[in-house]
């Protein structure tokens, strides 16, 4: 669980609350479903028209990966690679057979299963990279959806405002119909910055930062297998994965 991204939204959301009751409003003065309505649902549909469907579904399935990121741990996976090497430098290749079932990420499990097979070490290095490559387009795609949503949201506020700006122009011979005119107005416009920069961008934002954390750590496993394959020292192999990770 990422608690820093729930801190966060919770003092975004927080903040924005208190600061309303400090002026002396009232949170239910910016609660409008209408306003909400226009706002997600204009943005959504924007984002919607741009995106294929495989890439919107790929982005909804990440979306749990802001509080509940994959799990990526540097420090396990060297430790890992380190003793697949002294295992491959006492016993061969072939003793790291009976290990591949028990590696549960499939990316390291098929680039232990080339290690083992005797593929050439370029070749090893050749495909991985090129499945690093192609899941981290399809994972920035995906992240660019929310990038997007953000993007459109304020301006479909400003959409929303000038619908609330409307219907208060065609009631002002009924001036009990001005005041929820004027409010659907300026709460579109709320809803639409705050939706943006609290939530679009953020969340877009961090899911490229684990798509690229993800992707940095499969080329270490990468760097890792191939120096297996060339059988170098597993000093050596230590000190050049550390590297990757280094503060």
């Amino acid at each position: 669980m990422d608690i820093l991204s729930i801190i966060g939204l919770v003092v975004a959301l927080g903040s924005i609350l208190l600061g309303q009751m400090l002026e002396g409003g009232h949170i239910s003065s910016i609660v409008q479903p209408t306003a909400f309505l226009i706002v997600i649902g204009g943005t959504t549909g924007a984002t919607m028209l741009q995106f294929p469907l495989a890439v919107f579904l790929r982005s909804l399935r990440m979306l749990p990966w802001i509080v509940k990121p994959p799990m990526l741990n540097p420090a396990e996976s060297i430790r890992m690679i380190l003793d697949w090497s002294a295992a491959a430098r006492k016993d061969g290749l072939l003793a790291l057979e009976a290990l591949i079932d028990d590696v549960p990420d499939p990316f390291t499990r098929k680039g232990l299963q080339m290690l083992v097979d005797g593929t050439d070490p370029a070749k090893i290095r050749a495909t991985l990279e090129h499945e690093i490559g192609a899941v981290e387009h399809h994972d920035m795609q995906a992240a660019k959806v929310l990038e997007s949503a953000g993007g459109y949201a304020p301006t479909v506020g400003i959409l929303g405002a000038v619908l609330g700006l409307i219907h208060v122009m065609e009631n002002l011979a009924d001036p009990s119909k001005l005041g929820e005119g004027i409010a659907v107005a300026f709460v579109a416009t709320i809803y639409g910055v705050g939706s943006a920069n609290l939530f679009f961008l953020p969340m877009a934002n961090k899911m490229k930062s684990i798509v690229h954390t993800r992707a940095k750590l499969q080329e270490l496993v990468i760097e890792g297998l191939v120096a297996i394959a060339e059988g170098e020292n597993p000093r050596i192999i230590e000190g050049r994965l550390q590297s990757f990770f280094a503060h």
